[in-house]
């Protein structure tokens, strides 16, 4: 049984773990900083990903709140990554993939078949390995415009070329979210469902650099309320569906930070390593809002560096933008963006100093 840290929202309090060992719990009125991953893993076999997850991630150091994840698999082939295992979740959208990549169709293809049972082996798997957790548990999902920009129509373009496509889509993939979402509460009771809405994609669907199928012209750009209104009805139906915790992905160097803050969301988690100024003002505008920081500050290669490295330009270019140290509670730490491309030892090594950084950073909010 694996005992986790239950965080209270108001105060951001951990509560020591219950019952196996006969401990009362016991609250501790200190700030907070979270660690994470963003979801994506090397390798094939989904039960040792989960395992070294639940081995980095549910022992929480002093003053830091950790978050496991499910995480994904995409070295398993089609419908083990980010956008076919998404697609699996939409209700009464049935996909198929072909030559182009997934399609709607009238019903539902092979692959898509495997995208389920991936699912079904990959929840299995997490209410094993998870049995009994009670603190933050993540699940990702692909968002909305990244989905219209990879999928395609039953006949002709991608699904972005027709708002009305998108927005069912996107009603579709709401409804998914809360299915998958009572799933994993039926799984792990005593979770706090925390749900990641990834859109790698949404930075260029809204420079209009998604091409059509011809290649020969380019999608027109949605207009940016519009876009904000569409991510915001997918994280409103992750709310009322139970998500205590809503988090928007988008790496890249340019990320849209008031569109993705304005969707509702409850966090953004972003690539901070290629932030100059102008980006740092928009970190301090969404911190600012309420809004908290998930904050990539480990890149996804090589070896990963020494805390210090990382904790020190983070704190100076937090205060640079007129945030005080006090709020760096507000920050979890996380990498750059999915490790799957990394080695299992450079994965492990990452988590491991994703961990350190938190730590790091919590004594200096302790003082």
């Amino acid at each position: 049984m694996v005992h986790g840290v239950r965080g209270d929202r108001r105060t951001r309090a951990p509560v020591a773990p219950r019952a196996a060992y006969g401990v009362e719990p016991v609250a501790h009125t200190v700030p907070m900083v979270g660690v994470s991953g963003i979801g994506s893993w090397p390798g094939s076999d989904i039960r040792d990903a989960l395992q070294v997850v639940r081995d980095e991630l549910t022992e929480a150091p002093e003053g830091v709140t950790v978050t496991p994840y499910l995480p994904e698999l995409p070295d398993r082939g089609p419908g083990a990554d980010l956008v076919g295992r998404s697609l699996g979740l939409l209700v009464d959208l049935p996909v198929d993939l072909q030559p182009q990549g997934w399609r709607l169709v009238d019903h539902r293809g092979r692959d898509a078949e495997r995208t389920a049972s991936l699912w079904g082996q990959d929840l299995d798997e997490m209410a094993e390995v998870f049995d009994g957790w009670t603190g933050p548990f993540k699940v990702q999902v692909a968002g909305p415009w990244t989905l219209a920009a990879a999928a395609w129509l039953p006949l002709g373009d991608r699904v972005l070329s027709d708002p009305g496509a998108t927005r069912e889509l996107a009603a579709s993939l709401g409804d998914g979210i809360a299915e998958h979402l009572a799933t994993v509460h039926r799984l792990l009771p005593g979770a706090q469902p925390v749900l990641q809405v990834d859109e790698p994609t949404l930075p260029a669907v809204l420079l209009g650099r998604i091409r059509s199928e011809s290649g020969y012209r380019t999608l027109r750009a949605p207009d940016p309320s519009h876009a904000e209104a569409v991510l915001r009805g997918v994280m409103d139906a992750a709310r009322r569906a139970g998500a205590e915790t809503t988090v928007v992905h988008c790496c890249g160097d340019h990320p849209p930070l008031a569109l993705l803050r304005g969707s509702g969301a409850d966090a953004l988690a972003i690539d901070t390593t290629t932030f100059g100024p102008r980006a740092w003002e928009s970190v301090a505008e969404t911190v600012e809002s309420g809004v908290r920081l998930w904050a990539g500050v480990l890149a996804t290669a090589g070896e990963p560096p020494a805390p210090d490295d990382v904790v020190d330009p983070l704190v100076g270019r937090w205060r640079e933008v007129g945030l005080e140290a006090s709020r760096l509670d507000e920050v979890t730490v996380t990498p750059a963006c999915g490790l799957a491309a990394a080695t299992p030892d450079q994965a492990l090594g990452t988590t491991r100093a994703a961990v350190a950084v938190a730590r790091m950073l919590a004594e200096q909010v302790l003082g």
